[in-house]
């Protein structure tokens, strides 16, 4: 069974798609989830796909429902769905809050076609389409003799023009009644019916297996339809539509012109009857310009009467009115207001604007004369301005008159109409006139009698360039009076107004016209689509599909640009749009336009089941020619007909033809003067019989060969095209089969250009046809033969007789009259190549050859398939066993990785390059590209998930693995170096790889993907199954982001961690490879990749015990974070713990915080872990029992661990002073000497811990200049010195927890004891808990009272209702920086603060410090903030040099984690309201790290950014404590 088809719509707040094309099929499910800018709101859904059993209604909209597959508070895996079973479009929009749309778009699902009598599905892309003109079919009972001639060719779908009746110009798209079946079909005595075609359309689906479509015309209807003349109101008159009145009165004079030119009245002026130069044009201008335009003086229309309106506003000054200022919303500059009515003079202005405007200097009669006299002058100028604007129009007129005149009458590819007439007006008229015409006057007289001038109705037509969504006959459009519309004099443009109530009879006639169609044709081709009002079509077509739904639509659009062919298609649904072969000015545009319209690239990537919903282009019905183009013989020559046709076969859509061009009618068949009959088929027809066809007419038995070969492409699933121009005539097309690995290649040679008059060349350039060819499926070409000439026959359409198609079908390539020689080659193992050298490739030939793998390969890609069957059940299409299978391929994979640790899983997914260095390797290096992140398989995935999507195939990536086996062996070999489970899966690899290295090498990438992407998958499912239920039931972050615990815990060759005590137990063992003695593994965690990852640098106290509650408690791994617990432990020296840790024997302990973040993970270890407690008993190794102790061996001296936590303790209380050891450039050369000296002690009144000095860095923030430049080598950037609030927090929270442990009987101290003096002192823990709380907000809350008695430095405050970031520092002023580190404190230990306090405080740090992804590190509004860091930068700044702003402003992201659990935190306790809005801004916080996550190639989140989220160079690609602290967010929540 396949996998549903799922495709995911990612939302993002304003983005409006409704110009985007989404095509989905039945069957599909649609599922829309949260972008990052929605995450957290309340969003709702609407769409108008009709709910289960309910009738799809337009403008009916519902809500649809949120499903949370984790139902937990994070909303990246919240998603609501549709079920597609009903082929349409369908609207929906999105809004969130008091928004009701803050977007939207559509989307459109395909029809399902069925046909035969058995009903069976015709997928679009193997639709073979003929157009028949309808009027030359004959009467009904013949046409099954000539529809048959389609049929025999090997069509599948027939398209008739509309069988209704036809106007008088008999064109087939101009219909005098669209509910009546054209009596032309019923011969005499005979009356067929509506119901007489739909049987006839039932028969040919179930005998023939073909499917007919019917046009629909909505534009226009003849002029003489009868119902128009009824029904006015249904056409733009001069009623209804009054702005056209001024171009109707230039289309009456134009034609008096043409009847006076017609009877020589204009002779003596050099312009006779008969038009023949430019000198005749000439004069055509100069009679319009000094005949026409003066006396219709059109301007008229446009302008006021000048002194009516003066004495209008005379009269009301006299009256002493005064302007109503509610009217003019302000002063309005004088405008002319158009009557809507257009009459002459009938216009006015508005007096209101008029009084505010002109404003006399008195009451006196002079004054208001004056004034009146400012109004004249300026109603004379607008009067002038339009006039000027008419004449623009004129010009515009005139060049279009020249332009038609030209081309109708002059031009040599024109229609040459000959002298004008009354038949052939000067140009063609735009209105219907249906009265006797008299003199110019009187005709004009008629604008002012409704009861005629109803019926004077605007012709359609089409506009050149003009926008298709604007109506050109509505108002404010000029198109008629300029003379810009090429008109269709034969019909009227219909006129449907905004809706059924604006013209109701026009309305209910179409839609009738509309269901008879959808009746009785499968479907519908939308004529003339561009110029169809939307809203019409769209309600048309819900009528149509309300009787069938599976409609399908087909519509030539020309509007110039996808996009607006977007609109279209999205707004009515359409299922394919006809794309022209004959657009293509040679050869290579024509396969050109093969590639863009279908088909995947041959070896493309299996794209998964469920992946993002991505904008497609239309689907194409490609036509070798349509009825509308020039005829192909005329432009190219007779011999493209048959290769042309070839190439627009091999394309993976639709494809078609018209009737004619298979029969090679040498001259375009026109939908208007045609009137003749399409020839009948007769087996034994006559070459020079002109009413009969048969197999050897034309190229008909070369176009039945091409389409089976079409539908057979289809049907069978080979859907991968590659077009190859081989020379500038021979198009090759390939199309391939995915799962069989069966190709097709049509070679074909065009002939553009006529053989007679154009040389072409006797030598085909040689071609090599990767595989085996198993046969020729055919070769053709185009022959003369002893037929006779062409005469055109009288009654019926008849083709060229002297040319016919020599053909052989499934022959072996032995046979081949075409192909010379074909050696076989073999490039490299794997590459089967066989080459063609051609012999007959003569212009207008083509040969197909279905190619095969050859057997071998064949083979060895059937039981790859059959390994894959295990990722995925696509894959068993195609497969073979394999009776030598190895048994590591027996198993399945599961069972192998299953065995594998998550220490395991790190080497077989991550592990960047500094890590494979120290295992001896590297990451592999793509040549003239760029090395991958990774060792491990997450390195080759993250390129590949950039390259599959698009099917890159041309990415260097790609082409290294087309090219040898590099990649390959580097992925199996480097896994059996490792040793144990890890060897065994490289064993598995190095097995798959056997059959993938002896496959054709364009199918390597594809494969080597499938290979990759299911091993992955299984080995990250292993992974999650062995992490906590927290990770296994979390959303995709919660997963992305336990992940970054296997990124960040390995074991390296060498151990990071100093050795544990051998009498602990459960302890992880290996044997050394060097020393050959059983050594610990344990996993140790890695600050950051790649700079923090391997040899001294990997493993920093403080980092570690940052990140180890959210990468290692919250995933599960406990027993693993007990380990480094207890190896930082047994390294504690002076009471405190390591900051780099050099494996313990290299350690500095230059830092005051370390300690404490170690404390405060033994006390989430005892909260979180099942028995957690019983690690304070657990033995403890003492490497430095005494601090000048040298480094012990494990064993020597064992301490438990709740003794060592008191050790710290009372070390803190009784005073920390040392010097480190080795002090000097050795260690640090950048260090000044008093930075080495290392003080953290208690201050007894407050207990708060503090320490430090301005020359060392003893926190998190630890830059130490570098810059001899700017002097400020050896000066910290950010001492902290004093009492650091998050230490002070730390310390707050170990000393509740030990409190409470005592209480518990867990831990037996309850007080530390200090020597003072030579007396010895003891204070209670409980006692020094008490004077932290006492004192904390008095000391760090920098208040709102000025005169606050705890401010010991008032003048310093530049910012009130926060926290300070230390207290007590030597640099006063540095207290009073506003930073982030108060919320660490806040979220250890909350207890401390006051909750309006604390809310105001994140609030403020929100405003000031709130990044995209992380927490600046300092108040922008400091004088030395600067959020940019450049650590190789070096200059004369101070501030800046060598990075020395570090910690002064970039975005670090570790405590945007505490800044959101502490507003969580407090959020909680300021109720509902806050809560959720609090929840809002968490969510969309994090769902950008969401988004940076999964487009990370690293699979991380930064160290770091630089000002406003942007990318810093300097950082670490990836951060534990990143990772930690936004997983423990998700947890909180």
């Amino acid at each position: 069974m396949t996998a549903k088809q799922i495709r995911v719509m990612v939302l993002n707040d304003m983005e409006k798609l409704d110009r985007t094309l989404f095509r989905m099929e039945q069957g599909y499910e649609l599922q829309f989830r949260l972008g990052p800018t929605l995450q957290g709101k309340h969003v709702h859904v609407h769409t108008n796909y009709p709910t289960e059993g309910e009738r799809f209604e337009h403008h009916k909209f519902h809500a649809l429902d949120w499903i949370n597959p984790t139902g937990r508070e994070d909303d990246s895996d919240k998603f609501c769905t549709l079920d597609l079973k009903i082929s349409g479009s369908y609207q929906y929009y999105f809004g969130h809050g008091d928004k009701e749309k803050s977007g939207g778009g559509y989307i459109v699902v395909d029809p399902v076609l069925r046909v035969g009598a058995d009903n069976h599905v015709l997928p679009l892309d193997c639709i073979s389409i003929q157009t028949y003109l309808s009027k030359c079919l004959g009467p009904l009972d013949e046409w099954l003799d000539r529809l048959r001639v389609t049929k025999e060719t090997g069509y599948n779908m027939i398209h008739f023009t509309p069988l209704q009746t036809l106007g008088e110009s008999r064109s087939c798209y101009s219909l005098a009644d669209q509910l009546e079946l054209n009596p032309d079909f019923s011969p005499p005595g005979q009356t067929y019916t509506w119901t007489d075609v739909g049987s006839l359309v039932e028969k040919i689906k179930n005998e023939w297996n073909m499917l007919c479509i019917m046009d629909v015309v909505y534009n226009h209807t003849a002029a003489n339809s009868k119902w128009i003349k009824k029904h006015p109101e249904c056409g733009y008159n001069l009623v209804n539509s009054p702005h056209l009145k001024p171009a109707w009165v230039l289309d009456r004079a134009l034609w008096h012109i043409t009847c006076a030119i017609a009877d020589g009245k204009y002779e003596d002026r050099g312009l006779p009857a008969l038009i023949q130069n430019h000198e005749h044009l000439h004069a055509i201008r100069g009679v319009l310009w000094q005949d026409v335009f003066p006396k219709i003086k059109l301007w008229e229309f446009f302008q006021v009467k000048v002194e009516p309106m003066v004495e209008q506003f005379r009269d009301l000054l006299q009256s002493g009115a005064k302007p109503d200022r509610s009217k003019t919303e302000g002063k309005q500059q004088l405008k002319i207001i158009q009557d809507p009515q257009y009459r002459r003079f009938g216009n006015t202005v508005d007096m209101n604007s008029a009084l505010e405007n002109f404003v006399p200097h008195g009451n006196t009669p002079g004054a208001i004369e004056d004034c009146c006299n400012w109004l004249r002058r300026r109603l004379e100028e607008l009067n002038s301005e339009q006039y000027h604007e008419i004449r623009h129009h004129q010009e515009q007129a005139t060049n279009c008159i020249d332009g038609t005149v030209s081309y109708d009458r002059i031009a040599d590819h024109g229609p040459k109409l000959g002298p004008v007439t009354r038949k052939h007006p000067l140009v063609t008229r735009y209105f219907t006139f249906p009265f006797e015409s008299a003199t110019l006057e009187q005709d004009l007289e008629l604008i002012n009698q409704p009861e005629k001038s109803c019926h004077f109705l605007a012709h359609n037509g089409w506009v050149m360039g003009d926008d298709p969504l604007r109506n050109f006959a509505e108002p404010g459009s000029n198109v008629y009076i300029r003379r810009e519309l090429i008109c269709w004099d034969d019909s009227v443009k219909l006129r449907y107004g905004n809706g059924p109530e604006d013209c109701p009879y026009l309305w209910a006639h179409m839609q009738k016209y509309t269901e008879i169609t959808a009746k009785h044709f499968v479907g519908v081709r939308l004529d003339n689509c561009h110029s169809t009002p939307l809203h019409v079509a769209e309600f048309m077509l819900d009528a149509a599909r309300t009787l069938r739904p599976d409609l399908y639509v087909v519509a030539e659009l020309f509007t110039g640009s996808e996009e607006l062919d977007n609109v279209f298609v999205t707004r009515l649904g359409i299922s394919s749009l006809i794309r022209e072969a004959m657009s293509a000015g040679d050869s290579h545009e024509e396969g050109r336009l093969v590639y863009r319209y279908g088909g995947e690239p041959v070896g493309a990537f299996l794209q998964p089941s469920l992946r993002p919903l991505v904008p497609s282009i239309a689907h194409a019905m490609f036509l070798d020619v349509t009825h509308d183009n020039e005829c192909p013989i005329q432009i190219r020559s007779v011999y493209d007909s048959l290769p042309s046709s070839a190439i627009v076969s091999m394309a993976c859509c639709a494809t078609g033809s018209t009737r004619g061009y298979d029969e090679l009618v040498p001259h375009q068949i026109s939908v208007v003067s045609e009137e003749r009959f399409y020839s009948k088929w007769n087996p034994q027809a006559k070459p020079s019989s002109p009413e009969e066809v048969n197999l050897q007419s034309g190229i008909i038995a070369g176009k039945l060969a091409l389409n089976r070969l079409h539908q057979e492409l289809a049907t069978k699933g080979f859907n991968q095209v590659f077009v190859d121009q081989v020379d500038e005539d021979i198009v090759a097309v390939t199309r391939h089969c995915p799962s069989t690995h069966q190709s097709v290649v049509a070679v074909c040679r065009t002939a553009f250009k006529k053989p007679k008059h154009h040389r072409y060349s006797n030598e085909v350039p040689s071609m090599c046809i990767p595989g085996k060819i198993e046969e020729v499926v055919l070769e053709a070409r185009t022959v003369e033969r002893q037929a006779g000439s062409y005469i055109k026959d009288e009654r019926n359409i008849n083709g060229m007789p002297g040319y016919t198609v020599e053909i052989k079908e499934h022959i072996q390539l032995k046979d081949s009259k075409v192909v010379r020689q074909a050696g076989v080659t073999s490039r490299g193992r794997s590459e089967y190549v066989q080459e063609i050298v051609f012999e007959q490739l003569t212009p207008g030939s083509v040969i197909a050859f279905r190619v095969s793998l050859d057997p071998k390969s064949q083979d060895l890609v059937g039981v790859l398939r059959h390994h894959l069957i295990q990722f995925n059940p696509l894959y068993k299409a195609g497969s073979l066993t394999d009776p030598n299978t190895l048994d590591i391929l027996k198993s399945p994979l599961t069972e192998i990785i299953s065995k594998m640790t998550l220490a395991d899983m790190n080497a077989l997914l991550f592990r960047c390059d500094a890590e494979e260095k120290e295992d001896g390797g590297g990451c592999y290096n793509i040549p003239g590209w760029k090395p991958l992140k990774y060792g491990g398989l997450q390195g080759l995935l993250s390129v590949m998930a950039d390259v599959r999507p698009k099917n890159d195939l041309g990415h260097p990536f790609c082409d290294n693995l087309r090219q040898g086996d590099w990649m390959i062996d580097y992925v199996s070999n480097r896994l059996i170096s490792h040793g144990g489970t890890l060897a065994e899966v490289g064993q598995w690899f190095k097995a798959m790889f056997a059959y993938l290295k002896h496959i054709p090498r364009y199918l390597i990438p594809c494969y080597f993907d499938a290979i990759l992407v299911g091993a992955y998958t299984t080995a990250v499912d292993v992974t999650f199954k062995q992490m906590s239920s927290f990770v296994q039931n979390g959303s995709t972050f919660v997963k992305l982001l336990a992940l970054g615990s296997v990124q960040m815990c390995a074991v390296g060759r060498f151990p990071a961690l100093p050795t544990l005590s051998p009498a602990l137990s459960d302890v992880p063992y290996r044997v050394s490879e060097i020393t050959k003695q059983k050594v610990q593994c344990c996993v140790s965690l890695a600050a950051g990749l790649p700079h923090f990852s391997a040899g001294i640098f990997r493993c920093w106290g403080r980092d570690t015990f940052i990140a180890l509650r959210g990468l290692m408690l919250v995933t599960g791994r406990h027993l693993e974070a007990r380990n480094i617990i207890l190896a930082f432990a047994g390294t504690m020296r002076h009471g405190l713990i390591p900051n780099l840790l050099g494996e313990g024997v290299g350690a500095r302990f230059n830092c005051r915080d370390a300690v404490w973040w170690w404390l405060q993970c033994i006390q989430d270890y005892c909260t979180m872990v099942p028995s957690g407690t019983d690690i304070l008993q657990c033995p403890v190794s003492r490497m430095y029992p005494t601090d000048d102790s040298k480094p012990l061996t494990a064993g020597t001296v064992d301490q438990l661990l709740y003794e060592v936590i008191h050790e710290a303790m009372e070390r803190h209380m009784q005073g920390i002073e040392f010097r480190e050891r080795k002090a000097g450039p050795q260690i640090d050369c950048n260090m000044r000497d008093e930075g080495f000296n290392i003080v953290a002690k208690v201050n007894p009144d407050t207990g708060f811990v503090y320490g430090g000095n301005r020359f060392n860095c003893g926190t998190w923030m630890d830059k130490m200049g570098e810059s001899e430049r700017a002097r400020n080598k050896g000066i910290p950037a950010t001492p902290r010195d004093g009492s650091a609030v998050e230490i002070v927090g730390l310390c707050k929270s170990a000393l509740r927890w030990l409190v409470e442990l005592h209480e518990q009987g867990l831990f037996p101290y309850n007080s530390v004891a200090i020597h003072k003096d030579g007396k010895q002192l003891s204070m209670s823990y409980e006692e020094w808990d008490r004077k932290i709380q006492q004192n904390f907000e008095k000391m760090f809350y920098v208040s709102h009272d000025p005169n606050d008695p705890n401010e010991k430095h008032p003048e310093l405050v530049h910012k009130r209702g926060i926290y300070k970031d230390s207290y007590g520092a030597s640099s006063p002023w540095c207290d009073y920086q506003l930073r982030p580190n108060f919320s660490i404190a806040m979220v250890v230990a909350p207890e401390l603060f006051t909750v309006e306090h604390a809310w105001e405080a994140l609030n403020i740090a929100e405003e000031k410090l709130l990044g995209p992804l992380g927490m600046k590190t300092l108040d922008p509004d400091d004088m030395v903030y600067c959020g940019v860091y450049d650590n190789s930068l070096d200059n004369d700044n101070y501030n800046l040099a060598r990075g020395f702003n570090y910690h002064q402003g970039p975005e670090w992201l570790w405590p945007i984690g505490y800044f959101l659990r502490a507003k969580i935190n407090f959020a909680k306790k300021l109720g509902k309201d806050t809560y959720e809005k609090t929840v809002y801004l968490v969510k969309n916080v994090l769902s950008r790290h969401y988004v940076h996550m999964e487009r990370s190639s690293w699979k991380g989140l930064p160290e770091l950014t630089n000002e406003n989220g942007q990318y810093c160079s300097f950082s670490c690609e990836t951060q534990a404590w990143s990772l930690a602290t936004v997983l423990e967010v998700l947890h909180d929540l």
